[in-house]
């Protein structure tokens, strides 16, 4: 069995809320301390505190930025070198660099350059090394080895940042959100508005790490992490689990949903999708079928956790012109799946790894990068696939 971490982000996340999660399930301070002064960056202090949010206590981690240390911006190249010439595990390295990438590549779609341009900002520069670092750093000391998140709760209103009064999620974040897909609701209590609830870092380390399931697993731990915002409806906390994951007995509890549908807009049927899985539906499909009088129709399938059943069951009779839902239990076999991302020699790309009882069994690059790369190269996207897919399997091998 896996250690596995699930981020529970029913009031968002950051990344000093994810550290502050990670310290709660018992990171020591000291080690994050010693491994984070190996960076060539300095004039802060860390600290953290119990605080109480709303009826939960919950670890608040805290950089102090001493204001007499001179802080400059610093460029993409800038932190992958300090990165790399600090005395951090090969695995701290890699892992914090590659997500510093992902960070500056969604920057620089943002602001219309490339990422090396990209420049993150004093203080700001400082709090993202921190916490992207740092965040890696405790996984690496907890043993984490699989990552699972909820949807992502990403807030309402508008957020002051550097440059200027921006929109929730900002720009940035929402550019991470659609590169992986993540599903996300907007706040934990409607008709409130929090502002932002999933800051760029958060939303890096949460997407580049995680896979949007709630998986099987035996609970060790929960540690409650949170920022200096309180919020009178709720606690403005990120719930972490620790465990391990027991998807080695060989089956998962699922329901199928289903309904036929012959009257409705078919515009509305990609809408319906898209709301079914942000509420953890775990897979959608439509299938043409004929109704009563020979009449074309739609057969919706929606595969889910029981304890999504309710809630997806409600998005359906409320989207659709359906009268009901049939339900029956299901159970499938799954295989283990882990997430790389390595430099070929086409550029940087991610692949899917499939895995057995531990062993790989299959890698499939992912798709929007071996597309991007035939478009940029003009080569066929089948030769992109078969290159990367060698690639990886090759780079796997020596981390063997």
């Amino acid at each position: 069995m896996a250690k596995a971490a699930y981020f529970d982000c029913f009031s968002g996340c950051s990344g000093d809320m994810i550290i502050g999660a990670l310290l709660d399930c018992g990171l020591p301070l000291e080690t994050l301390e010693k491994g984070l002064s190996t960076l060539a960056v300095g004039g802060y202090k860390l600290s953290v505190e119990k605080v109480k949010r709303s009826s939960i206590m919950a670890s608040r981690f805290i950089v102090t930025l001493d204001e007499h240390h001179h802080q400059h911006h610093r460029s993409l190249p800038d932190i992958l070198k300090i990165i790399e010439e600090s005395q951090l595990t090969p695995m701290v390295k890699e892992k914090s660099s590659a997500i510093f990438r992902r960070l500056a590549e969604a920057e620089a779609i943002v602001h219309g350059t490339t990422p090396d341009k990209v420049h993150f900002h004093k203080i700001g520069a400082v709090d993202a090394i921190i916490d992207i670092v740092g965040a890696v750093l405790g996984f690496e000391t907890l043993k984490i080895e699989r990552f699972y998140s909820s949807p992502l709760t990403v807030g309402s209103g508008t957020v002051n940042a550097a440059h200027g009064v921006l929109p929730v999620p900002a720009p940035a974040t929402m550019q991470l959100l659609t590169q992986s897909g993540a599903p996300i609701v907007e706040t934990p209590i409607a008709g409130e508005t929090p502002g932002e609830l999933v800051t760029p870092t958060g939303a890096v380390l949460i997407t580049s790490l995680a896979t949007f399931v709630r998986p099987q697993m035996t609970l060790d731990r929960i540690g409650y992490g949170t920022g200096s915002r309180e919020f009178a409806k709720w606690p403005n906390v990120l719930r972490l689990w620790l465990g391990e994951e027991t998807e080695d007995t060989g089956k998962e509890g699922l329901v199928l949903l289903e309904t036929n549908i012959d009257n409705m807009n078919p515009e509305i049927y990609g809408y319906l999708m898209d709301k079914l899985f942000a509420q953890e539906a775990a897979d959608v499909w439509f299938t043409p079928i004929q109704m009563k009088k020979n009449r074309p129709a739609t057969m919706l399938s929606v595969l889910a956790p029981k304890y999504a059943e309710a809630r997806l069951t409600e998005i359906i009779l409320n989207e659709t012109s359906t009268l009901g839902v049939r339900v029956r239990p299901v159970s499938r076999h799954i295989a283990g799946r882990e997430m790389i991302e390595f430099d070929s020699s086409l550029g940087r790309v991610k692949a899917k790894i499939k895995r057995l009882g531990g062993d790989m069994v299959d890698v499939a690059p992912e798709y929007e990068d071996c597309r991007r790369i035939a478009l940029e190269k003009n080569m066929p996207l089948q030769g992109v696939y078969r290159i990367v897919e060698n690639e990886a399997r090759t780079y796997l091998a020596g981390k063997q």
